[in-house]
């Protein structure tokens, strides 16, 4: 039965195509995304399913009952776009202005859809439930805590697993990667004005410069990253924006830095925080400016259970082949909000690969990532099994 898995998800694979390029071709941004939710529920409308709509959001919960009660479980497939230009060349590429699916959430929602139809089609033999997670606002604001806190996934009881892929472009198509314990990073950022005094730029003595103030802050965030923490507990902090000045001749009144802060635990999480906001207070006082500082707390680290990597590893030995799965040797330091829902219920992240075939792979959020749509019917197999591990127990 594992291996027929993949045979039925090839059957459904001009499904899967068609509503990833109709989301692919009409993407829509955070959580308020009505054409998606329209699509996704037309996709799902001959389907015996309980549907539950978020409030506040345009996510959505689709349960499917089986024959005889039992365990539920959570399959995720997040729905919203980029704010970005796209520029793949593709024939069904975004007509959306500034907006696109480098991401693969389109990818995403279409095999979570189509995972719904191969189960349904199995339904029979589910003792349990299988509530399909689709969720807006992953790319920010953040949609998985707004459905968490409106009650929307554990509504008749906890799922006992919960399971979200993720494309992963620069991965062979069809591998599935997972590891247990942190896989991706917390994230937060630091949004900072450094203010001094103008004036010309001919008489510095008459001013208090910003601008060397900002450049020695930069270099010590780097000495706080390689010298106060501990190698096998990384982060990172990247100063992605530094602004100051209008000219040559003009010594300018504030510099302002954006910082993005990525961790893996709790405790470096905290520490790094700490130590930047002293860097980015304390430097500029000694030099006489003052500071105005604001950090903001992203998701927390995406954290697999033992068990989900376990059930993802099995699932992808037994439905793709022995070959096909890689137990990832280190985190990313990305950042995803399914962290929420892990927090929660036990389960885990994991990556199929959708290297192209025809040439070098571009990232996620580059405006030329494109996914190999072969990958698919791996995907939609694993959405199965994943849940199929949890809801029938023969299955395996």
């Amino acid at each position: 039965m594992p291996i027929q898995l993949l045979h039925d998800a090839q059957g459904l694979q001009e499904r899967t195509v068609a509503l990833r390029r109709e989301i692919h071709r009409h993407p829509e941004l955070g959580l308020d995304l009505p054409r998606t939710r329209a699509a996704v529920l037309e996709s799902l409308r001959s389907l015996d399913l309980e549907l539950a709509l978020s409030e506040t959001t345009s996510g959505i919960v689709a349960t499917l009952h089986g024959a005889e009660p039992g365990p539920a479980v959570l399959l995720r497939g997040d729905m919203d776009a980029l704010p970005m230009p796209e520029d793949t060349g593709l024939p069904f590429a975004s007509v959306e202005a500034g907006c696109m699916h480098a991401c693969g959430h389109d990818a995403h929602t279409a095999m979570l859809a189509s995972a719904a139809h191969l189960l349904h089609a199995q339904r029979d033999r589910i003792a349990g439930s299988v509530r399909f997670m689709f969720q807006p606002g992953e790319e920010g604001p953040g949609g998985a805590k707004p459905m968490l806190d409106e009650g929307l996934l554990d509504a008749a009881g906890p799922p006992q697993a919960a399971y979200a892929l993720h494309v992963e472009p620069e991965l062979p198509s069809g591998m599935i990667a997972c590891r247990s314990g942190a896989i991706l990073a917390a994230v937060d950022t630091v949004f900072a004005r450094l203010q001094g005094r103008g004036g010309h730029g001919s008489m510095p003595h008459h001013t208090i410069d910003p601008v060397p103030v900002a450049c020695e802050v930069v270099q010590a965030i780097q000495t706080l990253v390689t010298r106060r923490f501990d190698v096998f507990d990384p982060v990172v902090a990247t100063v992605g924006r530094i602004q100051s000045g209008t000219t040559s001749n003009v010594i300018p009144q504030f510099a302002e830095l954006d910082i993005t802060l990525r961790s893996l635990s709790v405790d470096a999480r905290a520490q790094l925080a700490e130590g930047i906001e002293r860097l980015v207070r304390q430097i500029p006082a000694a030099h006489g400016l003052e500071v105005s500082l604001d950090i903001e707390k992203g998701y927390p680290p995406t954290v697999n259970h033992a068990s989900g990597e376990e059930a993802v590893a099995r699932a992808a030995h037994k439905v793709l082949g022995e070959d096909r799965y890689l137990q990832m040797p280190t985190p990313w330091m990305g950042a995803e909000d399914f962290s929420y829902v892990l927090e929660r219920f036990p389960g885990a992240f994991a990556f199929i690969g959708t290297a192209p075939d025809d040439g070098p792979a571009a990232p996620c959020h580059s405006s030329t990532m494109r996914v190999n749509e072969d990958a698919f019917p791996a995907g939609v197999a694993m959405y199965a099994a994943l849940a199929l591990q949890v809801v029938c127990p023969d299955f395996l």
